[in-house]
């Protein structure tokens, strides 16, 4: 029998929910560990506290990880259009046409890339390896677009200067559906920012790198970007996760407690069963019609959103110097960064997804319309403001696709590569629709945004309704729906994960509802 100082320890321990004490609890076998008592290690004065340390340090280290790779990510991408500003084109002889197509190619090369890399996501045990080393061939070929000599160079490293795998279905496996989206949030502010900080940082070195060296400033503004990428994605190989059950910078109680928020979330086990593998989760994510939905959504959403690889240049019809035109690129997209933050937090504490999207290109299309009824300086870049604030929507796209299609997780990550890879033409047919001829004042590329973003808008309501419909059908579900055999083993896996009775976990599961 225990002496009585030893329980009053552990009695501590218990009240300061530490995950010290879930790890002793959880010192035994894997065996041990899948029977062990609810009460042990799940118990109502321990997890509290050893939930909330878990999801700091995942707040800690994963989150600013993935947000350091988004901010280089979109800074590598939209390097160029800074570059635009100081030479590129004269220098390296590019027509209206070539330097469209130097936008496009990215996304060419991109969009078909998104659906095996997310396949192989979900298949592999080491995203901390996987990801880390797609950043360094980013950024290489980032760094080396400041050697090109002429069209075809550029155009050679812009196929490959920003690929980036999987971030929204690696947060996935961590984060639970009302954590997520306030996560994604600050993932996108990354992006959001990273236009801010491209423009303030392309200023510094267009303004004052010109001839260093005997090299054109824009040169040395691809040199410098994709070195930092590169430092970055070494960086990724020790700070990323890989997954809840194989994570080594986390205790083996940290990680058991990863895998059973998660199951707790959806009703359902986080992992794929015996039938399930990247083909089948392909197959199931092209079967349903949400998703197709979703793909042509974004598609028309970021048709809408293409201006973001023109904001200079549209900062420039301003009529000021190139450096003042690329400071003022900043303040929108810190403005964009606030508002995203802000929308997500308010759509995790309410659950809703619809309004919290599409309310944002409706700001967008007010922007739009400001900007093709007036050429004034002050109506044009108030424009621009609700123009960028409409990425609050998109920011929560990938989120909303990720608890509209939960389970399992090969369907989720080819439904969110899906979605994400068709969604991206609409930035490759973007880059097409911002012609120089149709400068100043852009009314026909702002006419073709705006048609878009209704569009999107028109989509997106139809998802809702859908999900409000599958919401009522889960109402009316009983329990014979369970014999399929698929559901009721990852129902079974989630019993066994957080140590409950079959009956249990299905009275968990019927909980859980889409959100619209």
């Amino acid at each position: 029998m225990a002496s009585k100082k030893s329980v009053d320890v552990s009695r501590d321990e218990k009240a300061d929910g530490s995950v010290e004490y879930v790890e002793r609890t959880s010192m035994k076998s894997d065996k041990d560990l899948r029977n062990m008592d609810d009460s042990e290690l799940l118990a109502a004065d321990v997890r509290p506290a050893a939930e909330r340390k878990l999801v700091r340090l995942l707040d800690m280290r994963l989150l600013p990880t993935i947000v350091l790779i988004f901010i280089m990510n979109y800074i590598d991408r939209t390097a160029v259009t800074s570059a635009r500003l100081k030479g590129l084109e004269s220098d390296l002889h590019l027509q209206d046409t070539q330097y469209d197509t130097v936008l496009a190619v990215l996304y060419a090369s991109y969009v078909p890339a998104q659906i095996p890399s997310n396949m192989i996501l979900n298949r592999i045990s080491r995203p901390s390896l996987y990801i880390p080393i797609c950043v360094i061939f980013w950024g290489l070929t980032s760094a080396l677009t400041g050697v090109a000599k002429n069209y075809a160079g550029l155009l050679a490293t812009r196929i490959f200067a920003a690929f980036y795998p999987g971030a929204i279905y690696l947060l996935s496996r961590w984060y639970t559906r009302k954590e997520l989206a306030f996560r994604s949030a600050i993932l996108y502010g990354g992006l959001l920012i990273s236009n801010a900080f491209g423009s303030l940082m392309a200023a510094g070195i267009l303004s004052n790198m010109d001839g260093k060296m005997g090299i054109r400033a824009w040169r040395w503004l691809f040199y410098i970007e994709g070195s930092i990428t590169i430092v970055i994605g070494f960086f990724a190989i020790w700070a990323l996760p890989d997954y809840p059950h194989n994570t080594r910078w986390l205790s083996p109680a940290q990680r058991r407690l990863a895998q059973v928020r998660l199951a707790e979330d959806a009703g359902e086990a986080d992992e794929d069963t015996a039938m399930d593998s990247a083909w089948s989760g392909l197959v199931q994510a092209l079967k349903d019609p949400k998703v197709s939905i979703f793909a042509v959504m974004t598609c028309a959403q970021l048709l809408g959103l293409s201006f973001v690889n023109f904001f200079p240049t549209l900062t420039s019809t301003l009529g000021f110097s190139t450096t003042i035109s690329l400071v003022l690129a900043a303040p929108p997209w810190i403005f964009s960064t606030m508002v995203c933050c802000l929308n997500a937090w308010h759509a995790d504490k309410t659950g809703e997804r619809f309004f919290h999207i599409a309310g944002w290109w409706w700001a967008v299309i007010v922007g739009y319309i400001i900007g093709i009824t007036t050429m004034s300086v002050g109506g044009r870049y108030f424009a621009m403001f609700l123009m960028a604030a409409g990425y609050s929507g998109f920011a929560l796209t990938a989120v909303w696709v990720s608890n509209a299609v939960p389970r399992p997780p090969a369907k989720r990550a080819a439904a969110i590569s899906i979605v994400n890879g068709f969604g991206n033409m609409g930035n490759l047919i973007g880059s097409y629709a911002w012609k120089a001829q149709w400068g100043p004042n852009y009314h026909q590329s702002m006419f073709i945004g705006l048609s878009s973003l209704a569009l999107s808008s028109v989509l997106a309501f139809v998802i809702r309704c859908i999900l409000v419909n599958q919401n009522k059908s889960l109402d009316r579900e009983e329990k014979d729906d369970l014999e399929d055999n698929a559901k009721r083993e990852r129902i079974e896996e989630a019993a066994r994960l957080e140590g409950l009775t079959f009956e249990e976990a299905l009275v968990r599961r019927r909980g859980f509802r889409f959100l619209v």
